[in-house]
């Protein structure tokens, strides 16, 4: 799907919830599909379980395989189907778009219609360590201050906007600053335990590297 028209159809998601409900039936019912899967796995049902694979998961184990693994995890399956029969167990159904570039957004099916779970430049939760490095490779993939921020600890945000408040703070009189000059590049220590190094190319003083 082009970039562009996957973000238009993402920005006209919160206004479609009258048209996703109109057609919501012909949406597959993901607890209809939960409710086979627990039967199947109760029953250890192997060809059923090899049935509700995707195509590619169908491939990749084989019905010989399938049915094997399902002898062998029949104890575990049985788990699974008592947990899924909970009352209080809660069934959803996720979608994922990506982009070209690698990035993506998640919708999940709610009332009806899919929603924005994650998209770009939206605040997320990761809920695996793979998902946030995924969120990391967005932030800087963007350039994104505001996004890198959001997927540090909380431990390393606050000590980086220590940092950098620190640095804010020492270069906020950069005319005083002991400037130590050597031809084309230059180094300063700033108030705060900083050290900033620059360079000039073509004639222009650009930062180098900081600390």
């Amino acid at each position: 799907m082009p970039r562009a028209l996957a973000w238009l159809a993402i920005l006209a998601l919160p206004g479609m919830g009258a048209v996703l409900g109109c057609a919501h039936a012909d949406l597959p019912d993901p607890e209809a599909a939960a409710a086979r899967y627990a039967e199947a796995a109760k029953r250890g049902d192997g060809e059923a379980l090899y049935a509700m694979l995707t195509n590619a998961a169908q491939r990749s184990y084989g019905r010989a395989t399938t049915h094997a693994l399902v002898r062998d995890a029949r104890t575990e399956l049985g788990r699974k189907a008592a947990a899924l029969s909970d009352p209080n167990a809660r069934v959803t159904a996720r979608a994922r778009v990506r982009f070209a570039d690698g990035e993506g957004a998640e919708f999940e099916l709610e009332d009806g219609g899919f929603r924005i779970a994650s998209a770009g430049a939206l605040p997320s939760g990761a809920r695996t360590p793979a998902q946030a490095l995924g969120e990391l490779r967005q932030a800087l993939a963007r350039r994104s201050y505001a996004s890198f921020l959001r997927v540090l600890s909380e431990d390393k945000r606050s000590a980086l906007e220590s940092d950098l408040r620190s640095l804010v703070s020492g270069l906020e009189q950069p005319d005083t600053l002991d400037i130590k000059v050597n031809g084309d590049v230059a180094e300063v220590r700033v108030p705060g335990g900083h050290s900033v190094k620059l360079k000039r190319e073509a004639g222009v003083w650009r930062i180098d590297d900081f600390d």
